[in-house]
């Protein structure tokens, strides 16, 4: 049972929850990104935050890597705190500005309410 994560709006979720959770904001920034975003194409996005994502993709993959690491965290090693914050601020902002849209499921996908009041209610 899986979840086909098959949208811009679901990648981006996805990575808003990895920019939320507790530890370093480099480290939830390379999550996010590398984990969430880097295999989406700008032209999956709407057109107005199409160049704020390829700026934005160009910013966290500018470094040359060290051995053993990814451009990703060769960049997010030479960045300043602020400028992560401000990287992961454009994040949010651009996942705010995505349409809302639904999940598609694989045909065996299960979903199981998180809250008492969902089962109650199905």
């Amino acid at each position: 049972m899986r979840l086909v994560m098959s949208t811009a709006r679901e990648k981006f979720q996805s990575a808003m929850l990895a920019l939320v959770r507790s530890g370093h904001i480099k480290d939830r920034l390379a999550e996010a990104y590398r984990n969430h975003l880097a295999d989406l194409a700008a032209e999956d996005l709407p057109e107005e935050i199409r160049a704020d994502f390829n700026a934005l993709s160009i910013t966290l993959t500018r470094e040359r890597p060290l051995r053993g690491e990814d451009a990703v965290r060769a960049t997010l090693r030479k960045m300043s705190n602020d400028e992560a914050d401000s990287i992961a601020l454009m994040l949010v902002r651009m996942f705010a500005a995505l349409p809302p849209g639904g999940i598609r499921h694989s045909k065996s996908a299960h979903v199981v309410p998180l809250y008492l009041a969902e089962l109650r209610s199905s």
